[in-house]
């Protein structure tokens, strides 16, 4: 069972919770009539449409950001570092920052 305590903490932050979407969803609300205002139905569907559009686009570009970078620096630091630990005497942890950077700076440059 849960103690009332616990559930007294629960249902402040479900309240408080509540206000800040209230809030967010309050000057959304706002934006949305004044669009309806202005450009009317066809207006707000084109905005959502943008909206959607805008998402979408930052949404692949981080995509493409985190793969760049999985495969331009993560995997090549790796590799390299494991390679350099085996055939010099230093050890992995100790190539490895070397090998980030190096490839970091490759991630840099390729774009």
């Amino acid at each position: 069972m849960i103690s009332t305590e616990l559930q007294n903490q629960l249902n402040d932050m479900a309240d408080k919770a509540s206000s800040k979407a209230e809030e967010y969803t309050g000057s959304l609300g706002s934006f949305r009539e004044l669009i309806v205002e202005h450009f009317g139905e066809n207006g707000l569907i084109a905005a959502y449409i943008a909206l959607g559009v805008i998402v979408l686009f930052v949404i692949s570009r981080v995509a493409k950001i985190g793969f760049s970078a999985v495969k331009y620096l993560v995997i090549p630091a790796v590799g390299v570092a494991a390679v350099v630990s085996f055939v010099t005497p230093y050890s992995f942890s100790v190539t490895l920052p070397v090998t980030v950077t190096l490839c970091s700076l490759l991630l840099l440059f390729k774009g």
